[in-house]
């Protein structure tokens, strides 16, 4: 084999694995009566931060609990689980995902997903403040997943 043809398969090979995308992860969030720092309803982890193409996966571990998009980004597919039913999504745009467990809401089992650049942070902050009053306890976690948002 000529020393051109081995350069240009090198280049052809380091072209085709730069281009390749990067491998997508499969979070694993489980909806939980009791979480592992023994604080009710929660989902864990409470605040992820992702990448586009990545899937989200609610695990049903406790009974009883389900999962409902508050706020998606423009353009993303808002989603809704059945009771005691697992859910899978894939995250298609950047920016920030808040949902929560439409039974539990009351009681601050709510959760954020931050993917790529939060390009809707400010449309997150303004959706928290309307959350929060409809929570009568724990209504401080989203505050505190929130500042996660880097």
């Amino acid at each position: 084999m000529g020393k051109y043809l081995k350069e240009t398969i090198l280049l052809v090979a380091v072209a085709v694995a730069a281009s390749a995308p990067a491998f997508a992860q499969d979070y694993k969030i489980a909806m939980l009566d009791t979480g592992s720092d023994k604080e009710l309803m929660v989902f864990e982890p409470a605040f992820i931060k992702a990448n586009v193409g990545d899937t989200i996966s609610f695990v049903a571990k406790s009974p009883g609990h389900n999962i409902i998009s508050r706020l998606v980004p423009a353009g993303a597919s808002e989603f809704k689980g059945q009771v005691d039913k697992d859910l899978s999504i894939k995250l298609e745009k950047e920016g920030v995902y808040i949902y929560e467990c439409d039974l539990h809401k009351m009681l601050g089992m709510i959760g954020v997903i931050q993917v790529g650049k939060p390009a809707n942070l400010a449309e997150a902050k303004a959706a928290a403040e309307k959350l929060k009053p409809k929570m009568a306890m724990k209504s401080e976690r989203l505050d505190d997943y929130l500042a996660q948002i880097k």
